[in-house]
Order: structure tokens, then C-alpha cells, then sequence
């Protein structure tokens, strides 16, 4: 089986201010978004893991960072695992959205919804899942993989492994600097822990 770290990056001005980041080049952490982390680093250099992956945007790249350092690792960049491409509505402020009506489907029916120019839920979920079934490992001996991406992609991967309704996944939290983690067989999967903040208490049994 493998235990399936998933990460969200760290805060950057474009959470903090509740925009829409989408596919923008240059959205970095903030300094909160790189104390967040090394504080992901500090919890995590003791755990076996045996392979970081991350979405190529700069502020999902630099929360793998200091992860990588403290385990020794190389970074591997997974473009499969980047955020929702939200079209016309990337750059945007969500207080700005909300007057749109397609706001309201996004939220509360996700399933039929689709961003200006951009994906559908069902596109991004079908990309993000394919990803990592190619990088897990389904075998009876536990292996540890960490993968550093983004919010919605994150709560997309949750609902199919634990079998949700697509229009579900809007009711799941995850925040930035945060790890959920699922533990995928080859016949089941199971949510171990969702939108947890360092320390990893759980994954002191896992450490060398």
C-alpha cells in the first residue's frame, strides 16, 4: 500500500488576499507562506518518504523546497498535479466572482461547472487522479509519497478515492500549508487525516 502525503503550498498574496491565482507565472510565498514551509520540513524530515513530487507553479515548488532538503531529496515537477485552470477568471478577487452567477454553480454544483476558457471539475479531477496512479504504488509494503499541489485539485483527489460525489468535494477544507493524507491498496483507499497543520503526531509510527 502507499500513504499519500498531499500538500497544499504555502500562503502567497493571492490567498491572502483571496484571488484567484490560476496559472500566473511569479505568485510566490509570502512570509507566512515560507515560515509554513519550514514548518512542513521540520515535521517531515524524520518520515521515510521516498519521492516528492510538485506542481510546476512557483508557490507550490517552493513549499517542496525545504522539504526536499531536510529529507535529501530530489523535487520531482509533475505537471499533471498543477492548479484548476480557471480561464478568464485567473487574477481575479473572489469578492468580484461572487456578483457572477456561474460563482454559485461552481460552489454548489461543481459537477456542471465550467471556467470561462478553462476546466471542467470532471477535467481536472480525471488529470490529477491519472497522475497519481502513475506515481503510487499499490504493493503490500508501505511506501511513502508526498505530493506539494493546490487546493481544489487536493479535495478532487479525496472525493474519488473515498468515492464522493463530485459535487461533494466544495464541503472538504484544505488550507494552505496544510497535509491530507490517504492510504491507496490496490481494491481500497482510506483518509487517514484531512487538512492537518505540523506536528504530524499520526506519522510518528511511519519515522525510521
Amino acid at each position: 500500500m502507499t500513504l499519500l502525503l498531499l500538500i497544499r503550498h504555502g500562503e502567497n498574496d493571492f490567498t491572502k488576499k483571496h484571488r484567484l491565482a490560476g496559472h500566473l507565472p511569479n505568485v510566490h510565498l509570502n512570509e507566512k507562506g515560507k515560515e509554513q514551509a519550514v514548518r512542513l520540513a521540520q515535521a517531515l524530515k524524520d518520515v521515510p518518504i521516498t519521492a516528492i513530487y510538485s506542481s510546476p507553479l512557483d508557490r507550490a515548488r517552493e513549499t517542496a523546497a525545504p522539504i526536499a532538503q531536510a529529507l535529501n531529496l530530489t523535487t520531482r515537477i509533475e505537471p499533471g498535479l498543477i492548479e484548476t485552470d480557471v480561464g478568464k477568471w485567473q487574477g481575479r478577487s473572489i469578492a468580484s466572482l461572487r456578483l457572477n452567477k456561474q460563482w454559485r454553480v461552481v460552489q454548489h454544483s461543481p459537477s456542471r461547472a465550467q471556467f470561462p476558457e478553462g476546466e471542467t471539475f470532471h477535467e481536472c479531477q480525471s488529470r490529477v487522479v491519472a497522475t497519481l496512479e502513475r506515481r503510487i504504488h499499490k504493493r503490500n509494503t508501505q511506501e511513502i509519497v508526498l505530493c506539494v499541489f493546490h487546493a481544489d485539485p487536493i479535495k478532487l483527489a479525496v472525493a474519488y478515492f473515498l468515492g464522493m460525489p463530485l459535487d461533494h468535494f466544495q464541503r472538504l477544507g484544505c488550507d494552505t500549508g496544510s497535509l491530507t493524507a490517504l492510504k491507496i491498496g490496490e481494491s481500497n483507499s482510506a483518509l487517514i487525516k484531512l487538512n492537518q497543520h505540523p506536528p504530524f503526531e499520526f506519522l510518528h509510527g511511519s519515522r525510521k
